[in-house]
């Protein structure tokens, strides 16, 4: 594909600022971007239990966009949802990036560990397709809170058995690296910026939950914009007033991600700036428990 070096350039621009990184990674940014435009970058992309609702985050990516994206910088081996081959070219598709290894495995959703038969692709379980791909890969993104910590189908209770990434490739005895980008869904900055990241920087220093410190270091409450209203005790009393929503349920104090700096939609609003408390959706808690609090109004309560 015909490229020229201000494009890469460019595009390298916009995600080092994205990720509020040092200006002098841009060759190394711009290079990154070059491998994945000409496939010396693969990536497979595989999806278990899960709404596509991170697939579909990607596709709202603004630098680049999507369309860039797609044709341009992710040398896809194959995506359940945006790759054109079907049934025996789909499968074919899978098998030449385990033979060919190396490759980068996202893994969007999580893994039926106590019923296999409910994810099934290409007559194969999604279990025994997880392990050996990730066996083959050179590191793992865990994208999503399902994938990276089992999310709303691992919720209490549910027959699957759900289980994230991680805790699926402990069991398989799997001991390729892990990063997980959470998020229901993760912004689409934090998992292409990532993605070069780990392509030509490197792992990145990661939290004791193995999610990258840059993006996910600190606390919603300290970057809120109503940070000085919590402390003056100026609190909303529903969705939509004026004033620090802590008091209808904002899980801002125990989230910790960049949503507010960042914004979605383009940088236009995230949940908070649109008068709606944080659900907490990057929490390795997020939706686990069944009487998960999502505005944490039920918080003590017991469940029935």
């Amino acid at each position: 594909m015909a490229m020229d070096r201000r494009t890469f350039l460019k595009d390298a621009t916009a995600l080092l600022a994205g990720l509020g990184l040092s200006g002098a990674l841009h060759p190394r940014f711009a290079q990154a971007l070059e491998e994945m435009a000409t496939g010396r970058a693969p990536l497979l992309w595989l999806q278990g239990q899960s709404c596509s609702g991170c697939s579909v985050s990607l596709l709202n990516s603004e630098s680049p966009g999507p369309a860039d994206l797609l044709t341009r910088y992710l040398s896809l081996y194959f995506h359940q949802t945006l790759s054109a081959a079907t049934g025996a070219g789909a499968r074919n598709a899978v098998d030449r990036a385990v033979q060919a290894g190396g490759f980068v495995l996202v893994v969007e959703g999580a893994t039926p560990l106590a019923m296999p038969d409910a994810c099934v692709i290409g007559e194969e379980t999604f279990e025994s397709l997880l392990g050996r791909t990730a066996r083959r890969a050179k590191v793992v993104v865990a994208v999503g809170s399902c994938s990276a910590f089992g999310g709303i189908p691992a919720a209490e209770a549910n027959p699957t058995g759900a289980a994230s990434t991680p805790e699926a490739l402990r069991k398989l005895g799997v001991t390729t690296p892990v990063v997980n980008l959470s998020g229901c869904p993760p912004h689409p900055a934090w998992m292409v910026g990532n993605l070069v990241y780990l392509l030509q920087v490197g792992m990145p220093t990661l939290d004791e939950h193995a999610r990258p410190l840059r993006t996910y270091g600190q606390l919603l409450h300290d970057q809120c914009p109503h940070f000085a209203k919590y402390e003056r005790k100026e609190f909303a009393k529903a969705p939509g007033d004026p004033g620090c929503l802590f008091k209808v349920g904002c899980q801002g104090v125990v989230t910790h991600a960049d949503c507010s700096m960042r914004g979605w939609n383009g940088g236009d609003a995230w949940c908070i700036g649109t008068k709606a408390p944080c659900v907490g959706c990057a929490r390795p808690a997020f939706a686990r428990a069944k009487n998960y609090p999502f505005y944490r109004l039920n918080e003590g309560a017991t469940a029935t």
